[in-house]
C-alpha cells in the first residue's frame, strides 16, 4: 500500500517537514504526503510530520474520484501511531479526525472530546468535534464548535478550522455564509481541490453557476486532468442548458475513467435529453454493469440508471432489455426495501404485451 501512496515521486532524502508544509500550501498534496510519510516513519516521535501526512492524505482523498483509499491509509497510518504512543493527545486528536473523514463520527467524537476534556485549547480536536457532530445532525453543535476552533486556532489549522465552520454552515442552510467562510480559506490556500469543490457545492445552492464554474476551473487549472473536476462541469453545464459543452465534459469523463459510474450516468443523461435514445441505452447500460460489479451499496446506486435505461429501451421497442432491466430494478429495490417508483402494470410493458 505503501509504494501506491508514494508512486514514483523522487523524494530528496534531505528534505525537511518545512518542505513538505511548503508542498501544502502551494497544493502539492503528493510531494506534501510523500516528504512527510518519510520524515515520520523515519523518526515516528516526530509528530507534526504525522498530522501533516494525514491531513494531506484526508485533503487529497477528496480531490478526485479514485482517491478515497486515501481516507483509509490515513486511518490506518494514525491508528498505528495511537497503537505506539496511546497517550499523546496530538496523534489522538489526528485519529479522531481521520476517523470522522472515515464515516465513524462517534468514536471520532469520544476520542476528540477526551482530549478537549485534557486541552480545551486543542485547535484539531476540536474540528474534529465539529465536523463530528455534523455527521450525526448535530449542526448547531458543530458550528459552535468550529467557532470555538477558530477562537483558539493554531495558524496550520486555520484552514481547517474555517472549513468546519463553512460545512456546520451550510448543513444549517446558510450558503452564503458558509461561502463567505470559504472564501477566507480560499484566500490561505487556493491550490487544495477540496476547498474549491465545497465552496462551488456551497455556491450551487444559492443557484450561483457563475462562482461554481469559476471554482471547478479553478481545479482544472491547476490539475487539468481532474476527472471529478471535469464531470462537475458535465453536471452543471447540462443543469445549465449547455448540451454541447455538457457533452464535451462528459466525453471526456468516460474517455478518461471508463470505470467510473457516475460518468456514464450523466452521458447517459445527455444522450436521453437530446433524444438520443440508443447511444442512451448504451450509456446506461455500462453504469448499471459498472455499479453491479464494482458491489456498489444500494443506498449509493444510480437507480436513474436502471429506469432511464428502460425508458430508452422502451422508445425503441426493445422489449427483450426493457423487461430485463426492469426485473433487475425490481430485484434491487426489493433488496434494498426501497420505494417502487418504476412500476407496470400486471400484463407487463404495453410494447411487449403479446410478444
Amino acid at each position: 500500500m505503501w509504494s501506491w501512496l508514494s508512486g514514483n515521486l523522487p523524494i530528496n532524502p534531505q528534505a525537511t517537514l518545512n518542505d513538505a508544509q511548503r508542498a501544502f500550501d502551494k497544493g502539492d498534496l503528493d510531494n506534501a504526503i510523500a516528504i512527510s510519510r518519510n520524515i515520520w516513519q523515519a523518526s515516528p516521535a516526530q509528530i507534526d510530520a504525522l498530522i501533516l501526512l494525514a491531513r494531506a492524505l484526508i485533503y487529497r482523498s477528496y480531490a478526485d474520484y479514485d482517491r478515497q483509499i486515501d481516507r483509509e491509509i490515513a486511518l490506518q497510518t494514525t491508528q498505528n501511531a495511537i497503537d505506539q504512543f496511546p497517550q499523546n493527545l496530538d496523534i489522538r486528536a489526528i485519529h479522531a479526525f481521520a476517523l470522522q473523514a472515515n464515516n465513524q463520527p462517534v468514536p471520532a467524537a469520544q476520542l476528540a472530546q477526551d482530549v478537549l476534556n485534557r486541552n480545551p485549547n486543542h485547535t484539531l480536536a476540536r474540528v474534529a468535534l465539529a465536523l463530528a457532530y455534523g455527521r450525526v445532525g448535530g449542526y448547531d453543535n458543530a458550528l459552535t464548535q468550529a467557532r470555538q476552533a477558530l477562537e483558539t486556532t493554531e495558524p496550520q489549522y486555520r484552514i481547517d478550522s474555517l472549513r468546519a465552520q463553512a460545512i456546520s454552515q451550510s448543513d444549517l442552510g446558510r450558503y452564503r455564509e458558509a461561502m463567505l467562510t470559504m472564501q477566507q480559506a480560499i484566500t490561505i490556500n487556493n491550490k487544495l481541490a477540496v476547498l474549491q469543490f465545497e465552496y462551488a457545492l456551497f455556491a450551487l445552492q444559492v443557484s450561483d453557476a457563475d462562482t461554481a464554474t469559476a471554482a471547478y476551473l479553478n481545479i482544472l487549472a491547476f490539475a487539468p486532468t481532474n476527472i471529478k473536476a471535469q464531470l462537475r462541469m458535465c453536471e452543471l453545464y447540462s443543469t445549465l442548458r449547455d448540451p454541447e459543452t455538457a457533452m464535451r465534459y462528459c466525453q471526456g469523463v468516460v474517455n478518461r475513467a471508463p470505470s467510473w459510474a457516475d460518468g456514464w450516468y450523466l452521458l447517459g443523461r445527455e444522450y436521453f435529453w437530446q433524444g438520443r435514445f440508443a447511444q442512451a441505452q448504451d450509456a446506461f447500460s455500462r453504469c448499471t454493469a459498472l455499479q453491479t460489479a464494482q458491489n456498489i451499496p444500494t443506498q449509493d446506486l444510480h437507480l436513474e440508471c436502471w429506469y432511464m435505461q428502460g425508458q430508452s429501451a422502451e422508445i425503441l421497442g426493445d422489449c427483450d432489455n426493457l423487461l430485463r432491466i426492469y426485473e433487475e430494478f425490481k430485484g434491487i429495490t426489493l433488496r434494498g426495501n426501497l420505494p417502487q417508483t418504476w412500476t407496470y402494470p400486471p400484463e407487463g410493458p404495453a410494447i411487449c404485451v403479446g410478444q
